[in-house]
């Protein structure tokens, strides 16, 4: 598996459901979400400014896409979780099963986020991103073409303690379209 592979098979909209512990707050938390997965053009501009931020050849990026979702957590009467951003894999040139990812928003701190992406030999998507407090290392994985699983663990920034683990489930939605 590459990134471009990757990317392709995760275009589409995808229902999640997502259990987080909180080891912090001693908090269990249950999340169901709709996952938007689009591609988008390497000459957006949002693609040429993020790349712009880094310092990135905008020749260099394959498969940018943007990811929308918005769900409902059982934590708090809160309001809908929702939000996108623009994610931009960047490869490495001698070895392109890993690179670097650009975010436009982070997932454990909403801010631009720069992470170190590679491939298992199972095909497993692992990325590791350092914020300012925090760390995360995300895990994703296919079952099927429709079905992948995620594992994320947020740690201190140090890396010696766990904040939250979660595991989510995503099924990909059928396209109305693909019906008519």
């Amino acid at each position: 598996m590459d990134i471009q592979e990757f990317v392709e098979k995760s275009i589409g909209h995808w229902r999640s459901q997502r259990s987080a512990h909180h080891l912090a707050f001693g908090h269990f938390e249950a999340v169901q979400s709709e996952i938007d997965i689009t591609s988008v053009s390497t000459e957006a501009s949002e693609v040429v400014e993020l790349c712009k931020t880094y310092n990135i050849d905008p020749q260099t990026v394959a498969s940018p896409f943007r990811m929308s979702w918005e769900g409902q957590s059982d934590w708090e009467d809160s309001e809908a979780i929702k939000g996108n951003c623009v994610l931009i894999p960047v490869p490495d040139p001698v070895q392109p099963r890993r690179g670097k990812l650009l975010r436009e928003r982070g997932y454990a701190e909403e801010v631009a986020a720069i992470g170190e992406y590679h491939f298992t030999d199972d095909g497993t998507f692992v990325l590791i991103t350092a914020y300012d407090r925090v760390a995360a290392e995300e895990k994703i994985w296919f079952v099927n073409p429709n079905v992948r699983c995620r594992v994320s663990l947020i740690k201190t920034s140090a890396g010696t303690g766990l904040v939250t683990a979660s595991f989510s489930s995503e099924i990909r939605q059928k396209s109305q379209d693909a019906d008519k």
